[in-house]
């Protein structure tokens, strides 16, 4: 191990930014425009659910109109009678469709939950509205939470929005990236057993966190695998994140499995600049299968901009998660297979072929390989820390291995094809649920399709606050995050040359 100001080898990045991007606001600009009084919750919540009814790829498979415009109106009466505003006061958010809601719909992108109401409302989702956020709905998502890519057999798959050309939009949390990228929403409630919140917020150039596993409640959500889901976010930015973080973390009698002792200020040291005590692990990556030469020239210009910044960087060895991956899966497909072995003798017909696959794998591990499975978690997590992160506050990492795909490409072939390609699509993601250890994905820029990339910034348990810091600055200094997908506007090839001018000579947009 030894410090290097640049771990990495090869040419610089040449790509220049997109040419007359378009802008958009973030979570705490109109959260800031709201308590100066420029704009009323009414007002802002009419005006984002006319855009929704507008889109013709919201993101949404069904909004809650009446409810949100009363909701909005009573934040409004009490600013105007001068009572204290909640830290996200008429802030509009969307949830993916399994976040229940007391009696209303939720079908977890499903169809065999067509029409279930749920007599449960998330913990997640109570608090967001106790600290004055407007629920919008319910977003589009992966068939019970089970693509990477956003494939869904019954409601259709999710569409990248910068795309003209029907491109993935990640998965599971798949409406959510969609819906923030074009700001339908100023925030979203995603999940990740497996890369569900960092996958879409890379694909759709928008800021993901997946907080530690059991930090946040998962009381009133649909599990998938109780032993790796993490409840999260999808936002513009790194300070939004830690906005809607805040609002959230707390103890919750309803979940036994919840970490979380005291509530968190995760905003409270975010504009602390970095310094050269805060070190960032940086692999030395090379070309291959796993990584293409334009995602590495894009990680490339990341780690310049962090070194920029002040961070101190520390070559680590490349992570070998191959393995850590392959006993998520274990643990993620022998839980979703109890789970649902009751649907699966009775209705298997209802389910989309590839996820009734996936789900009867897990049918085929003996308990001695799930236990087994669950005993390494402690000592290659302790692994893991000491050779990914020796002495160093996060870990930088890909989200994914290459350029964001078609849809047809990614389905194209054999069921085995298809499962190695998606196995591959979330190998950078996949291990870090199975060692419960936080992460946060940014967007770093653009590959030659046209389409944003992200890289993940992985922390130590519990050290959530100290990635939203390391995000928030990166973020000061180049304006990805602020990118938006223009209406009928699609960045081609030919627009500019690629993504890592970055920096913006240390200046924000």
């Amino acid at each position: 191990m030894s410090e290097t100001p640049d771990p990495f080898a090869g040419p610089e990045n040449t790509h220049a930014a997109a040419s007359a991007p378009a802008f958009g606001d973030t979570l705490v600009d109109t959260g800031a425009r709201l308590l100066r009084g420029e704009t009323g919750a009414e007002a802002l919540t009419r005006r984002h659910l006319a855009a929704i009814d507008r889109s013709t790829n919201s993101g949404f498979v069904r909004t809650r109109r009446e409810q949100a415009l009363h909701d909005a109106r009573a934040r409004d009466a009490r600013f105007a009678q001068g009572s204290a505003t909640g830290l996200l006061h008429g802030i509009p958010f969307g949830r993916k469709d399994m976040y229940f809601r007391d009696d209303e719909v939720c079908e977890c992108g499903s169809r065999i939950l067509a029409g279930h109401r749920p007599k449960v409302t998330a913990t997640v989702v109570r608090r967001l509205e106790a600290a004055g956020a407007i629920d919008l709905g319910a977003l589009h998502m992966a068939e019970f939470a089970m693509s990477p890519t956003g494939v869904n057999a019954h409601l259709g798959d999710g569409r990248n929005p910068w795309a003209s050309v029907p491109h993935v939009s990640g998965g599971s949390s798949s409406g959510s990236a969609i819906a923030v990228a074009q700001r339908l929403v100023a925030g979203a409630l995603g999940s990740d057993t497996g890369g569900s919140i960092r996958g879409p917020a890379a694909i759709c150039g928008v800021t993901g966190i997946k907080p530690t596993a059991h930090l946040v409640s998962t009381h009133g959500v649909m599990p998938l695998s109780p032993s790796l889901d993490c409840v999260g976010f999808l936002a513009p930015s790194a300070r939004d994140c830690a906005r809607l973080l805040s609002a959230v973390v707390g103890p919750d009698p309803l979940d036994a499995e919840c970490i979380a002792r005291d509530t968190q200020d995760y905003e409270r040291d975010i504009a602390q600049p970095l310094h050269a005590g805060l070190r960032i692990a940086v692999p030395r990556f090379e070309i291959g299968p796993l990584l293409s030469a334009e995602v590495l020239a894009l990680l490339h210009a990341a780690v310049t901009v962090l070194r920029e910044a002040g961070a101190t960087l520390i070559e680590v060895p490349v992570p070998d998660l191959g393995e850590l991956g392959a006993l998520a899966s274990l643990i993620c497909m022998a839980e979703a297979a109890a789970m649902h072995r009751p649907w699966l003798e009775t209705r298997p017909q209802d389910y989309g072929t590839q996820v009734r696959r996936r789900i009867e794998r897990g049918l085929l591990y003996s308990a001695s390989q799930y236990v087994e499975a669950l005993r390494l978690r402690a000592p290659l997590l302790q692994r893991f820390l000491e050779q990914a992160l020796p002495g160093a506050d996060a870990l930088l990492l890909p989200v994914l291995p290459h350029a964001v795909p078609s849809i047809a490409d990614s389905l194209s072939g054999t069921d085995a094809e298809v499962e190695a390609r998606f196995g591959r699509f979330s190998y950078w993601t996949r291990g870090i649920n199975y060692l419960g250890l936080p992460a946060l994905a940014l967007p770093i820029g653009f590959t030659a399709n046209g389409l944003p990339n992200g890289m993940q910034l992985v922390g130590r348990p519990l050290d959530e606050a100290t990635l939203l810091r390391i995000g928030h600055q990166y973020q000061q200094h180049t304006d990805w995050h602020l990118r938006v997908p223009g209406e009928n506007r699609v960045i081609t090839q030919d627009s500019f040359a690629t993504a890592a001018s970055v920096a913006f000579s240390g200046k924000r947009a």
